[in-house]
Formats: C-alpha cells, structure tokens, sequence
C-alpha cells in the first residue's frame, strides 16, 4: 500500500522533498511509518525526534488526513492506503 508522506517548514530541507510516497504494509502504525522515513532518509531524525529526552519524543505535529494524530490514537494510529501523513515542524527559528 502507499501512503503520501508532506512535510512542512523546515523538515522539508531534512527530507530533501516537500512529498514522499512510502510503501508499507497494510496496517502500519505511524510509529512504524516514522521508523521507516528515518531509515530511509536519516538526516529526519535529527529533526523530528528529540534526541535530548529518554522516551524519545517528536519535533512535529503528524496529521493523518487533515486530522492530529492524538485524536486517533497517537502514533499508534493505523494509516491505511491512500491516506496522507503530514509533519509540521514545531521548532521555529527567529
């Protein structure tokens, strides 16, 4: 199946794309999904997990259709085929 990955402001440089298709089986969590962007693109990593905390946490707001993914379960939210990830860095420079 494909998901449509977006990436706004800054995690844009990081992805090298404004847009990725990503294949993954049916079923995949956006957890798994994100531990896929990061093997593939790697320089992500260091923009969309904090590194600093023990219990890693993310850099970005995730929207699974239009819709924050704390309201569908966290990143344990299944993303079906079709469906359109969008990460939104939070960290802004001045």
């Amino acid at each position: 199946m494909a998901v449509k990955v977006k990436f706004v402001g800054a995690l844009r440089h990081a992805a090298g794309a404004e847009e990725l298709s990503v294949d993954c089986e049916e079923g995949f969590s956006v957890r798994e999904l994100l531990g896929g962007l990061v093997q593939q693109v790697p320089k992500l990593k260091r923009s969309l997990i904090n590194q600093q905390v023990d219990d890693a946490e993310l850099n970005a707001l995730v929207l699974v259709n239009g819709r924050e993914v704390s309201v569908l379960g966290g990143l344990e939210a299944a993303v079906k085929d079709g469906d359109e990830v969008v990460f939104v860095s939070v960290v802004h420079g001045g």
